[in-house]
């Protein structure tokens, strides 16, 4: 009887609901109760987004992650990584020698076994990290982004596990990442893998949202996997995984040797989970993400990054909607605008090559389909915005596409000077340790055991300066505090504000006082000019309109002052900032500036989004402060 064997994705099984992982105490808390159940040989306990989210809260990964697996690998349970091969565990490449440092820290740290994938199924992203982790001692999995088109065959499968597997890896993984992998096509790769390597492990990864799963997981297990990805209550199906009882189930039936499962540990840790989403972590997680849904079948978007899509949709309706009813145009409500998405994400999907829709491919056709729906739903065309990240992905630098590029894309490459890349990714991105030696150096802060405080900075710069000040901690709670007030998520609904007398049928609540504008574009003689407006306040801080004020002496302006500034709007909604990269020199007020030259960045949905300026002049204001928020259309900068 075939022996089947359950990894418990627990890093996935959050990332899929919403936007944070539970905090370092609770982790400890529900481990034993995780052991308890009996049925897991692995935990997936870390790898990508696991260690920015501690950072996000103003906790130190790496006690967190020394504390967490600690128990596991006392009871015999394998604990587990998701690795992004050239990304590392974040979302843009990761330079050479801090790659290498990854396995040797993620080792001492109590991980066993390390799963690389590369978004593009590059094989060479995925051989540079199986070499090094392999060295740092640690089970190599190389892993597949499944995926289903007209260039994703099933030899096209088999050749990669090939490749890699000849490499050094030791294990595979088929990273079903949407979870559209047709069962019995999914079938005959695990097959022909095993046909070639009758030894080599092959576990199989899946989401649930389009509702292949299941019948894929009998169809891999008769094929020859023997490792299967499961969730749990309340985190599983929807665009999370299968359920571990479910699964169970189907595969004794089958005639299966496969572990039993504690019922009341399952309980417990259930109930932690949903006292966990009650404390805070529901108001992170979208009610929709619990659902599955079809549509998902042709768009192919992976359940991983539902729970970040429909957070982002939410802000991409409010911006649209925005837009809309000032044109006097009938709104869209986010089931529109999903419908939408998924459409443009089917039709952009093989004009840009075929990229495996997983991380962090999956959010630049997400995010380019947005750009081109909020586009034509104004009236424009398609390709207007093309963030850089995306870019990059295009030209090479990320990997090489399955596919190919459309002419039109190519022509568009041409006339923005974008350059083709086919060298090995990586040789665009050197080593870097020692800039950062210098910076912990200089700030007087300390390596850490295995120098994982160093790692920290180098693979997650900006949260982890953030985390060292305190800004990081500070941010987190007024969002969460915004969010209690406002209600929402899967287990907080939207309040609604009513005054303790009102409620009591005494007197009616009093009314917050509708925000003044800011800003205002006035016609004259034909041309439109948008036009700022400033107002006094009280002691009280309230804003008075002018009017009713007394009368100040401006500033005699000269003749060049009366010229109007050019303004330099935000081409989308999200964070504005002056520079990407700490050693980028950002720009100042009364810098002397070209057209076309970069100024600063918006960040949306994970990706940057150049902003250039549109005139030669010099910049007169820096309208917005660097890493605010900001609304599609504000002004950034003048220029005169």
């Amino acid at each position: 009887m075939k022996k089947i064997r359950f990894s418990l994705v627990y890093r996935d099984m959050w990332q899929s609901a919403g936007k944070y992982m539970p905090r370092v105490d609770q982790l400890m808390a529900v481990a034993p109760h995780i052991i308890e159940m009996g049925c897991f040989d692995r935990v997936e306990t870390n790898g990508g987004g696991f260690e920015q989210i501690n950072l996000l809260f103003g906790e130190n990964p790496n006690k967190a992650l020394r504390q967490w697996t600690k128990p596991f690998r006392e009871a015999g349970i394998q604990c587990q990584m998701l690795d992004r091969s050239l990304n590392g565990i974040r979302m843009r490449p990761v330079p050479a020698d801090v790659r290498q440092m990854m396995y040797r820290v993620k080792s001492a740290q109590g991980t066993d076994v390390v799963r690389i994938f590369c978004g593009m199924n590059d094989p060479r992203n995925i051989i540079d990290s199986v070499k090094w982790a392999k060295g740092a001692g640690m089970i190599t999995q190389a892993a597949l982004s499944i995926t289903f088109s007209e260039v994703h065959t099933v030899d096209y499968y088999i050749d990669l596990a090939d490749k890699v597997i000849n490499s050094g890896s030791d294990e595979i993984c088929l990273k079903d990442m949407a979870g559209i992998g047709r069962p019995v096509w999914l079938g005959k790769i695990v097959a022909g893998i095993r046909k070639k390597h009758p030894n080599v492990p092959i576990q199989y990864h899946s989401h649930t949202g389009p509702g292949f799963a299941m019948a894929s997981i009998l169809e891999v297990v008769r094929a020859g996997a023997e490792i299967i990805d499961v969730g749990m209550e309340p985190l599983s199906w929807g665009t999370g995984h299968v359920d571990v009882l479910a699964v169970q189930s189907m595969l004794k039936d089958a005639g299966y040797q496969v572990p039993g499962v504690n019922m009341e540990a399952y309980m417990k840790v259930r109930s932690m989970h949903q006292e966990f989403m009650e404390d805070f972590l529901g108001y992170f997680i979208t009610p929709s993400n619990r659902q599955m849904n079809s549509l998902l079948i042709s768009s192919g978007l992976p359940g991983g990054m539902m729970g970040s899509l429909m957070s982002d949709l939410e802000k991409n309706v409010a911006d649209l909607n925005r837009w809309l009813e000032k044109n006097g145009k009938p709104l869209l409500n986010e089931d529109k605008l999903l419908v939408k998405l998924f459409q443009e994400v089917e039709y952009i999907w093989p004009k840009v090559g075929y990229p495996p829709l997983v991380t962090p491919f999956s959010q630049y056709v997400k995010n380019l389909a947005v750009i081109n729906v909020t586009q034509l739903v104004k009236g424009g065309k398609r390709w207007e915005i093309i963030p850089d990240n995306v870019w990059d992905m295009l030209t090479g630098k990320l990997g090489r596409l399955p596919g190919q590029l459309d002419p039109e894309i190519k022509a568009m490459a041409e006339k923005e000077g974008k350059s083709f890349f086919n060298g090995n990714p990586q040789e665009l991105y050197p080593d870097k340790l020692d800039e950062f030696r210098r910076e912990m150096d200089e700030n007087g802060w300390e390596y850490g055991k295995d120098e994982e405080e160093l790692f920290q900075l180098a693979m997650h710069p900006e949260q982890y300066r953030n985390y060292k000040s305190g800004k990081a901690r500070e941010d987190f709670l007024k969002d969460l505090e915004k969010r209690r007030r406002e209600g929402g998520g899967l287990y907080h609904f939207p309040r609604i504000a009513v005054d303790k007398k009102e409620a009591s049928g005494t007197a009616p609540a009093v009314e917050a006082a509708t925000p003044l504008p800011a800003t205002m574009v006035v016609e004259v003689e034909g041309e439109k000019y948008r036009v700022r407006i400033s107002y006094d306040q009280d002691d009280a801080g309230n804003q008075h309109p002018p009017g009713n004020q007394p009368q100040r002496k401006e500033k005699q302006e000269s003749p060049a002052d009366n010229q109007p500034a050019h303004e330099v709007l935000s081409p989308l909604s999200g964070t504005f900032h002056l520079r990407k990269e700490q050693k980028e020199k950002a720009v100042s007020v009364g810098d002397k500036v070209s057209e076309g030259q970069v100024l600063g960045y918006i960040e949306a949905m994970k990706t940057y989004n150049t902003v250039r300026s549109e005139k030669s002049g010099t910049i007169t204001a820096i309208v917005k402060d660097d890493g605010t928020e900001v609304l599609e259309d504000d002004p950034l900068f003048l220029i005169k």
